[in-house]
């Protein structure tokens, strides 16, 4: 069902736009001719278009369902091609099928109505749990962070921020088990320790080449791979230095005899049995080779570019390094330059088999980079090991002090954690059920479709549109199967002609909104039959004479009682009209305004050309054209009368 609409920035609505929130089962809109009414039936039947990305329709529990909308689109879109979709809704069924199947329906709008629920308690567990935790990080903030902060700050480094000290904190509690020392012991030993230190530096990362020297020292690369040469034309081929041309231009063979250069039919068996010849299993297999090295070579020659990039630029930033820059930089540029000239000799390889290729070795350059990375990582360890007693004094100190805080604030850790535990059983508990009821609801949608398959038929809509266009004097025409599709149908009339072209504007809209009627009640599938969806009617009742709006209103109210009442697959109306008369007969129940906590209603207004809207809930705003306009008249007066006293 729809919760909320809001429209911006398109047509007649401003940037500020205007929202309609909290809409009911039934809902009505009225506002004169051009206030806006249409672009929000456009926007609840396309709500994907461009135009509308400043607005946004608001879906309970963001469950979306289908919208079925009636206005000048639908009546074009479904009468404007000659042709009517059938509507399929329950034919031949009889009452017990009927009723089995209004009860499946009834049984899963239930399910889903639960299965609402469920989602919504677990939307309030969890904001629950994230208060629980966001109370207890402002808590651990203020009550150990901040009390802590210049005696320890050190011990703090990494968790500097509320969630973060947040998380550390109750991992501590978990996971420290070291005996507990006292504060003054702990401030005495951390002024000694903490300050400034050396710090232990990460070694470079070693780089791994031999996969690279393999693909370059394989003689593939200068075997001049071509066909066999006992091939009565390979001396041709071979004498030309045609080799690849005529390899590459084997792909652009057809199965006609058809030559794909000069288009004449050249092309015999004899020539394909010689080019397969020619380009046999070996020739296959030396080529697959070079394109798998290449495929590998390539990869494997960017990683280790990018490797050597990052060596090179971590090194640079960091001021104790222990590697030669200089050097380190003028080998990385030569080692870069060889392997894209390699790679770009694999490439041509690639391409021209036949042609022999020399890769360059990289094989002393690496190695040499190799030594010059081994070389600093020695010193890296020296420098390491003198680091590491200060670090595990440290590092001992930074857990004692986390144990000491975990103690102070046990109390408070030991419920949080006791909350949280709580939530979280709720919550597995909420979405297990949530699960069941949702395997629930696919098991019994399935088999509601599939005893619609049973039961369903477009006959019976067209019979009750056609009985209800002769109810009411409609006589010279009815809806015939199509003779071209038979779930399709056209409007003929009695002497067997199509009516649709000459059939007036009353007799258009009329037999449109019965259709839309009826597909309201059914689908254009069997599987649809029954899914759940929300009418959106905008103004049914333009060129209608008096006793057909009648008939209209009275059809849409057995909708909105249908809909009040939950029964069939509608679950909520929106009607949009500038009809004051439709208006009060479709929304006054006996002849009077009834407050309805099912229905709200609304007014369109267009002010210096920006629409607004004005909400009125379940109070109906629409009495009569008289007292409206007077209505009108009054608020005209006041602004006049406040007009005259500001001068």
């Amino acid at each position: 069902m729809i919760e909320s609409i809001t429209i911006a920035d398109v047509a007649t609505y401003d940037a500020t736009g205007i929202q309609i929130s909290d809409l009911k089962k039934t809902n009505f809109i009225y506002g004169a001719n051009g206030t806006g009414k249409t672009t929000i039936t456009k926007l609840l039947n396309e709500e994907g278009l461009p135009e509308f990305s400043k607005c946004e329709v608001g879906w309970k529990a963001g469950i979306q369902m289908e919208t079925l909308v009636y206005n000048k689109d639908f009546r074009d879109r479904n009468f404007g091609k000659g042709k009517i979709d059938g509507v399929f809704t329950l034919g031949e069924a009889t009452k017990e099928e009927k009723e089995a199947i209004e009860l499946m329906v009834t049984q899963l709008q239930e399910i889903k109505t639960e299965g609402i629920q469920k989602k919504e308690t677990l939307e309030k567990l969890n904001a629950e749990k994230k208060q629980t935790e966001d109370a207890f990080r402002e808590a651990a903030w203020a009550e150990v962070y901040k009390k802590y902060e210049t005696v320890f700050k050190d011990a703090f480094v990494g968790v500097m921020k509320k969630e973060s000290f947040k998380d550390k904190l109750l991992n501590e509690a978990g996971a420290n088990t070291l005996n507990l020392k006292n504060f003054e012991e702990l401030k005495t030993k951390a002024a000694t320790i903490f300050g400034k230190a050396p710090v232990e530096l990460p070694l470079i990362n070693l780089i791994e080449y031999s996969r690279l020297l393999e693909i370059e020292s394989d003689d593939i690369w200068t075997k001049k791979i071509i066909g066999k040469s006992d091939i009565e034309i390979a001396k041709l081929i071979q004498h030309l230095s045609i080799n690849d041309w005529v390899n590459e231009g084997r792909g652009y063979l057809q199965d006609d005899d058809v030559c794909p250069f000069c288009q004449e039919e050249t092309i015999t068996e004899n020539f394909r049995n010689q080019l397969n010849s020619y380009f046999d299993k070996t020739f296959e297999e030396d080529t697959q080779l070079v394109k798998k090295l290449s495929s590998e070579y390539t990869p494997s020659s960017q990683t280790l570019i990018n490797l050597l990039d990052a060596i090179e630029s971590k090194e640079k930033e960091n001021s104790d390094s222990k590697i030669d820059l200089d050097l380190l930089g003028a080998q990385i540029k030569t080692i870069t330059a060889q392997l894209r000239a390699n790679e770009q000799l694999v490439e041509n390889k690639s391409k021209e088999p036949s042609r022999s290729f020399t890769l360059t070795s990289l094989k002393e350059q690496l190695d040499g980079l190799s030594k010059l990375i081994e070389e600093a990582n020695t010193k890296l360890k020296t420098h390491n090991k003198i680091v590491d007693n200060y670090a595990t004094e440290k590092s001992d100190l930074i857990a004692s002090i986390w144990r000491f805080l975990v103690e102070e604030y046990r109390v408070s850790i030991t419920q949080h954690t006791s909350n949280i535990a709580g939530r979280l059983n709720g919550i597995k508990a909420v979405s297990e059920k949530r699960a069941e009821l949702l395997k629930s609801y696919t098991d019994l949608d399935a088999k509601i479709k599939e005893a619609n398959k049973n039961v369903t038929s477009v006959q019976p809509s067209v019979d009750e549109i056609n009985r209800t266009l002769k109810s009411y004097g409609f006589l010279n025409f009815e809806i015939v199967p199509s003779t071209e599709d038979t779930n399709q149908y056209r409007i003929q009339r009695e002497d067997g002609s199509v009516a649709e072209s000459t059939l007036s504007e009353g007799e258009i809209t009329f037999i449109t909104f019965l259709y839309f009627l009826q597909r309201a009640k059914g689908g254009l599938t069997e599987d649809s039959v029954s899914d759940e969806r929300v009418l959106v009617i905008d103004d049914p009742i333009s060129s209608l004479d008096s006793n057909v709006l009648f008939v209209v209103s009275t059809l849409i109210k057995e909708i909105l009682s249908a809909v009040k009442n939950d029964r069939g697959v509608i679950r909520q109306v929106i009607l949009l009209t500038h009809n004051v008369y439709f208006h009060k007969e479709v929304s006054y129940i006996s002849g009077k305004a009834e407050l309805n906590n099912d229905t709200h209603f609304w007014i369109l207004r267009k002010k210096n050309k920006i629409s607004k809207v004005q909400p009125y809930l379940m109070e109906n705003p629409i009495h009569n054209s008289y007292q409206l306009l007077w209505r009108e008249l009054i608020g005209v007066n006041l602004r006049v009368t406040r007009l005259f006293r500001v001068i």
